[in-house]
């Protein structure tokens, strides 16, 4: 059986019990809180908690059956957060990022008798595993632990080995809170579970399988957990039975197949188990060793330092293999590689990739390769891979090659000074010093390492000679660490993540600094909010917080005559500035990217300027006033106007950046998500993911789909619902907090995202929009400003004035300007050309006028002077003219810049065997000039401030 027929059959065995079939969901979660899907259930949750009735059958792509029942394999992601496994990955055959979990679910329907029934059905006849090796864990509590022993499923599992002729007392283990009480959270659904352990010691002795469950022994694993969610956990500690009860099971797909292979169809234990033994894997290996030209043995090392070539190659292995399906898979599913939260994660587990790929000869363009037999192995299960493959390799490509850029530098830079730090924890010195080797080649400034032996005599070696053979282990035993400083060099110069420089470090057995690398980590953020306009108001600190109320804010419906009667309730001052807070307000406060609001109060006759408006953490609108404003009394009554026309022309700007989003993801691609916003009545800036550039010719057909939106005067409706019911093409956003209950904001029925700020109420209210620019500004990250209504309109006709202006001057109409442009810039090219053709002339005259010139001296010649060229470039082409006439010689140019001058000595092989070298005698002649130069021995370059003495300087 392969690993394919393996999951069908699990699949098959459920829906012939009545569960319904469901797709994977997405591995980018429903829930803003969570990373990433990381569990079967995480789809399910809604139901669970009773805020969605079962309706399984109708979801999308399901095989229809009970409503009540469910079945799936689900692709989960364990790195970052509270679940992760990537620093595992590759050293051991057990550990992944991206798996598969299969897993079937009761909602309200059956209970633990079928569901322990089934899953030993399954695993022992339909499947085969020889039943003498399985063992089941049931929930027995400690003292202070929740619930009581789980006699019911003990019962059940007793009546199960009995009919097997096992004795329960050996195959059922107990099992603590830890290991066998399942809770969502401190609150909420929780119940005990069940565990289904597999001995796969090559002995099938019961009494010492039994010892090897919960060890963490990789030759008894836990493959199937059936979790019974039973009672609810209240605020006060106590547990109350559910109404309704529920079963939730998981079983790691790779886990199972693994062993399978490994064991012929469960047969023969003798061998290791290895999630790497399926089949699964089988393209991404082969594929792997094509491109390496190395071959896959599946050692596993017992430690991180000191490792074999080999064991080294069989790391690289599983962790490309493992690292290209989570790559691919989150990719497709629209998570790509990024600078924050998941999306910085992936771009981890990718460089992590590459890395390990430079180890066993792996080049720029090869991980993207590894997306194929991804496909291959996955794709008939997860059809977004098949359908999203093309973007997943050019979203990989371009990683490879943004990465790869700087990863060798960065490599470098860690050995050298990794080395240098060690050297010194050893007592040894390192210096800095130059000399001429037996070929007279320069090796200035080249870090030696003086070596003392027995006798105390120094030897100097070359530090790049000792950097791979340094004893690591003494040096680990100084207690050195690499600095965190040059761990935070790596992370913000060369894009090393943190865990990638600590990876590097273990190779070595030394450790990484990382309070060090915190420190400076949290002065970085700290520099960046420092850089902020803005400052962040955090009233809610003050005394008596707890009983602050929010601002009621009343600003969604809004028109030229609105006004708002409120009350001041305080008055507040932070950093000389001045803030009034009222019992409710018209004014938008600064939030979800879109600029708060301005306008005036009129308080006791008198008109006060709003200037801005920002919110704090319990809720509250600080209206911003002047600093000489008259200071009203609280309590005191106010009528509250917003700048209309600015608030209409910001709305417009809000609901542009929503049809921007959707048109990008329609032209771009679904991974497509937004990174960033800020509107203003005068622009909009709208930051997405993105792995390239947006062609000029997609940035129009954008634009021409969000304008033919506008044309269409598509109504704009906004409502509240809870997060849960929300329709589910509705856009949510990572990082964001969003409650129970949620504003839905929907154009025309195409657009639909949470979002808490102000729209117009039909698209054509908008006008116009035209895109303005298009820019990266970060790896994996793309910026789109644009302009709308009467800035737009603004836009196009400071474009058209300028048109008409080279027209003019071209004495060319508009549409035939680009051709006369196109024929002035091929004339004047060739201008250039004919222009450069004479400067060339004019140097091998000179080089012929100055060689003609040169001074005989020990049988070379000498040529030195000034010579009068427009740059410096142009003293690197005339000298090497000039010694090519002379033979064998020295040739010493200079030039003055202004106050500035500039030097180049060039030597022929007869001179510096003669001992003269182009950089020493730069050197020489820089400093009479107040400079200072250097090279090689036969060329040089340098300069100085003195002008006025370059004649004499060069003088013979």
């Amino acid at each position: 059986m392969t690993a394919a027929q393996l999951r069908s059959s699990f699949l098959d065995f459920f829906a012939a019990h009545g569960h319904t079939l469901v797709p994977s969901s997405s591995l980018l979660p429903d829930s803003p809180g969570l990373l990433f899907t990381n569990a079967g259930m995480n789809q399910f949750v809604p139901i669970f908690l009773g805020d969605r009735a079962p309706d399984v059958s109708k979801w999308a792509g399901a095989r229809p059956s009970k409503d009540t029942r469910a079945a799936d394999t689900q692709k989960c992601i364990r790195a970052g957060g509270k679940h992760n496994d990537l620093e595992d990955v590759g050293f051991d055959t057990y550990h992944h990022t991206m798996f598969e979990m299969l897993g079937n679910w009761s909602f309200g329907d059956y209970f633990k008798t079928e569901s322990l029934t089934w899953g030993w059905e399954l695993l022992t006849k339909v499947w085969g595993i020889p039943p003498k090796r399985l063992f089941a864990t049931v929930y027995s509590p400690k003292p202070g632990d929740p619930s009581e022993f789980d006699q019911e499923a003990a019962a059940i599992w007793t009546e199960l080995f009995r009919a097997a002729g096992l004795d329960p007392a050996i195959h059922i283990v107990p099992g603590n809170r830890k290991d066998n009480f399942w809770q969502m959270g401190d609150t909420g659904p929780c119940g005990p579970c069940s565990e289904i352990h597999f001995n796969l010691r090559p002995s099938d002795d019961e009494a010492a399988g039994r010892a090897l469950v919960n060890s963490s022994s990789p030759r008894c694993i836990e493959i199937w957990n059936h979790v019974f969610i039973q009672f609810n956990a209240n605020a006060d500690g106590t547990f109350s039975p559910l109404a309704a009860k529920h079963v939730d099971t998981g079983m790691g797909f790779e886990r199972v197949a693994g062993i399978m292979a490994t064991t012929n169809g469960f047969k023969d234990f003798s061998k290791d188990p290895s999630n790497y033994a399926a089949d699964v894997f089988a393209p991404l290996f082969a594929k792997i060793a094509t491109l390496s030209g190395k071959i896959y043995t599946a050692t596993v090392p017992t430690k991180r330092e000191g490792l074999t070539e080999q064991e080294n190659t069989d790391i690289a292995f599983r962790v490309l293999a493992d690292h290209a399906r989570c790559v691919s898979c989150a990719i497709a599913d629209g998570i790509l590689p990024g600078n924050e939260g998941r999306n910085y994660v992936i771009r981890r587990i990718l460089r992590r990739g590459i890395l390990y790929g430079t180890k066993i000869g792996l080049k720029v363009g090869d991980f993207s390769q590894l997306v194929a037999p991804v496909v291959e192995s996955l794709g008939d299960v997860f059809p977004e891979l098949k359908q999203q493959q093309s973007i997943v390799q050019r979203v990989i490509r371009s990683e490879e090659e943004s990465f790869g850029r700087t990863l060798q530098t960065g490599l470098e830079l860690f050995k050298t000074e990794v080395t240098k730090a060690g050297v010194k924890a050893l007592g040894w010195e390192v210096t800095f010093h130059g000399y001429i080797d037996e070929d007279n080649d320069a090796k200035a400034n080249l870090p030696m390492v003086l070596i003392s032996d027995e006798s105390r005599t120094k030897t100097p070696v070359d530090l790049r000679q000792v950097r791979d053979n340094l004893p690591w282990s003494k040096v680990a035993a100084s207690g050195f660490q690499v600095p965190g400083a040059l761990a935070f060099e790596l992370y913000d110069t060369f894009g090393f993540p943190l865990d990638m420089t600590q990876l590097l470090a273990t190779e070595r057995g030394l450790a990484v600094d990382t309070s060090e690398f915190d420190s400076l980590m949290g002065k970085q953020r700290e520099r960046g909010r420092a850089a902020q306009k803005k400052e962040i108001i955090v009233a809610a600190t003050e005394l008596g917080a707890l009983d602050i109320k929010a601002t009621n804010f009343r600003g969604y419906e809004l028109n030229e005559t609105t006004i708002v009667h409120a009350q001041i309730i305080k008055i507040t001052t932070s950093n000389n500035y001045k803030y009034l807070i009222f019992d409710q307000t018209p004014f938008y406060a600064e939030m979800g990217g879109q600029t708060g609001d301005t306008g005036h109060a009129v308080i006791d006759g008198h008109k006060i300027d709003i200037l801005d408006c920002l919110k704090d953490k319990s809720g509250r609108y600080l209206h911003l006033i002047a600093g000489d404003a008259i200071i009203p009394h609280t309590s005191t009554s106010a009528t509250l106007h917003v700048d209309y026309h600015r608030r209409r022309a910001i709305s417009r700007h809000h609901s542009a950046t929503h049809l921007l989003h959707w048109a990008l993801r329609r032209v771009l691609g679904t991974h497509v998500r937004q990174a960033g916003t800020h509107k203003t009545p005068e622009r909009l800036r709208f930051d997405f993911s993105h792995f390239e550039a947006v062609t000029h010719a997609q940035l129009l057909e954008i634009e021409q789909l969000v304008n033919g939106h506008v044309i269409d005067n598509a109504k704009v409706e906004t409502y509240e619902t809870e997060f849960d019911k929300k329709p589910e093409d509705t856009l949510a956003f990572f990082g964001d907090k969003y409650g129970k209950i949620v504003r839905v904001v929907d154009i025309g029925g195409y657009s639909r995202e949470l979002c808490g700020g102000t729209h117009v109420t039909t698209t054509g209210e908008i006008g116009v929009i035209k895109i303005v620019a298009e820019m990266a500004i970060a790896a994996g990250t793309r910026r789109i400003e644009a302009v709308a209504g009467q800035p737009a309109l603004d836009f196009v006709a400071h474009r058209e004035a300028a048109l008409a202006a080279v027209s003019a001057r071209l004495n060319a109409g508009p549409h035939d300007v680009a051709a006369k442009l196109e024929a002035l810039l091929a004339a004047q090219k060739e201008t250039e050309k004919q222009l450069r053709a004479f400067q060339q002339k004019a140097l091998t005259a000179l080089a012929e006028e100055l060689a003609a010139k040169a001074t005989v001296r020990d049988g070379l010649k000498f040529v030195s002077a000034v010579v009068p060229v427009e740059t410096p470039e142009t003293l690197r082409e005339l000298g090497p003219q000039i010694l090519t006439k002379l033979g064998e010689g020295v040739v010493q140019l200079g030039a003055a810049f202004g106050e500035k001058t500039s030097l180049a000595v060039f030597c022929s092989p007869g001179a510096i065997k003669a001992g003269h070298a182009a950089g020493k005698i730069v050197q020489a002649l820089s400093l009479q000039l107040g400079g200072k130069g250097g090279g090689k021995p036969d060329f040089a370059m340098g300069g100085g401030k003195e002008a006025i003495k370059l004649a004499e300087v060069l003088k013979l």
